[in-house]
């Protein structure tokens, strides 16, 4: 293929809790699995080192790499990120995927945003997904902290935030508690897709080289994510953080849903952890559109594919972030409806 972003080296950013089995997941990647040739990034701010063995002491600089015997490297970014992966450019081609580790980062925002507007780094690179790595014997205390200011604890900010959710340790705890908490989960944010591991070996090719974080990955939502009646729904959320998902059919008038955003990311922006939304414009012929957000950024275009002739044209929205009213938001999208009378 000759779209672009199949040459880009796509970047896995990974967060997790303390104890999650982020160090086992990435010694795994770097010193076990042959199938993938992978560029791990892990910052200085990690509460664990990946292993005595691995990273030497004297790894003090961005650009010292460490190459393993499976062709894997690992590098600590004890600086910059965008230089270390400017100086990582010339070689990213070895290079089936690079997963940065963010250990301890609750908001990925900040990176997602240096990579896509840098031009340096989005000519080489692109985002591919946001993995959280959650612990599932001790990840409902994380979820449960309250803290003394009110605000989202960093356990649920993260699962808020993820593509994927790498769900460890599952053999500690009993079908009934994987099920309750997997049901927890998906009332947070039902966009990710909940992979279930032991001892932190994830299967690589479903959560590496997938371009889950592109804006057409709208398409995939599960349909039954729209649907009010189903039995998850009819239980009384009490999530400080969810997922909220409206559709509705017709064409959008730009002029008034550019208003709606631009209030909404300026009101909001701090609340709206990931949005996303495949639209249908009046006056834009087959033209199919898809945007998606992070926090205040986001990224609108054309989806690769457009309408088709006959296709009822349904615009869908979703969002996932705290204190989300559901009926205001579907109000005041339907506001954005194109009238044969206003023009």
């Amino acid at each position: 293929m000759s779209d672009q972003s199949n040459e880009l080296t796509p970047i896995t950013v990974v967060t997790g809790f303390l104890g999650a089995g982020k160090t086992t997941l990435v010694n795994y990647i770097l010193k076990e699995q042959n199938d993938w040739k992978i560029a791990v990034l892990e910052n200085e701010f990690g509460e664990v080192a990946i292993d005595d063995g691995l990273v030497a002491e004297s790894l003090d600089a961005p650009e010292d790499l460490i190459t393993m015997d499976n062709g894997c490297v690992c590098c600590s970014v004890r600086g910059d990120l965008i230089r270390t992966l400017g100086q990582l450019s010339s070689q990213r081609k070895k290079f089936d995927a690079i997963l940065l580790e963010t250990t301890g980062l609750a908001d990925p925002a900040p990176i997602v945003y240096t990579i896509q507007t840098n031009p340096k780094i989005s000519e080489h690179y692109r985002i591919d997904s946001i993995v959280c790595l959650a612990d599932c014997k001790h990840i409902t205390q994380h979820l449960d902290e309250v803290k003394p200011d009110g605000s989202v604890n960093e356990a649920l900010q993260q699962v808020a935030f993820a593509d994927k959710i790498l769900l460890n340790k599952v053999d500690l705890v009993t079908q009934a508690e994987k099920d309750t908490l997997k049901t927890r989960l998906t009332t947070i944010n039902k966009f990710a897709t909940i992979i279930e591991t032991q001892l932190s070996r994830a299967p690589l090719e479903k959560i590496l080289g997938l371009n889950s974080f592109n804006m057409d990955s709208i398409l995939q939502v599960d349909p039954d994510f729209f649907d009010e009646d189903t039995e998850d729904k009819k239980i009384h959320n009490l999530e400080l953080v969810q997922s909220v998902g409206v559709q509705f059919s017709g064409d959008l008038h730009a002029q008034w849903f550019n208003m709606f955003m631009m209030d909404l990311l300026k009101e909001r922006a701090a609340d709206l952890y990931r949005t996303k939304g495949l639209l249908s414009f009046h006056g834009q012929g087959g033209t199919k559109f898809v945007f998606q957000g992070v926090h205040e950024q986001i990224n609108f275009g054309p989806a690769k594919v457009g309408w088709k002739e006959g296709e009822k044209r349904i615009n869908k929205f979703v969002f996932i972030g705290k204190n989300l009213d559901k009926k205001l938001l579907t109000k005041s999208l339907m506001e954005c409806l194109y009238k044969e009378d206003e023009e």
